[in-house]
């Protein structure tokens, strides 16, 4: 038997989906997430589907998709996997490189830090030494 589909108020819609009211609004604000039409007494009922699409966002973000390739990857069709691989790849490789730059900086202060422990001069601080230079 199929579930019934729920229809939700913006309260109950950010509750289920785990974020506030005002990042539901936000996401209204910049398109990702379509707006109710407003009757005329009541409140807006936001559909299943939004829902839905709150939580590919969340997990978008969690891969470290930014809102705008978020927006674009909402655009397109389930079965446009070639431009999705293409969206994906890319982040892929910002983060590998974030990951070396990272590394670099990583053993860079690890360096500094060694220096410190072998500082024998009390009015000089090696990195700020580093960082003045």
């Amino acid at each position: 038997m199929a579930q019934a589909k729920t229809s939700m108020t913006i309260s109950r819609l950010g509750k289920a989906a785990g974020v506030g009211v005002e990042t539901i609004r936000y996401y209204q604000r910049i398109g990702l997430l379509a707006e109710p039409v407003k009757p005329e007494h009541g409140y807006r009922i936001y559909p299943d589907s939004a829902l839905q699409q709150l939580h590919f966002i969340a997990k978008a973000k969690k891969l470290g998709f930014s809102l705008k390739e978020i927006a674009e990857l909402l655009t397109l069709d389930r079965a446009d996997c070639a431009e999705t691989q293409i969206i994906a790849k890319q982040k892929l490789l910002a983060i590998k490189q974030k990951q070396h730059d990272l590394k670099l900086m990583a053993d860079l202060l690890e360096k500094l830090l060694k220096s410190c422990d072998k500082n024998v001069d009390e009015k000089h601080c090696p990195i700020i030494d580093v960082l003045s230079e």
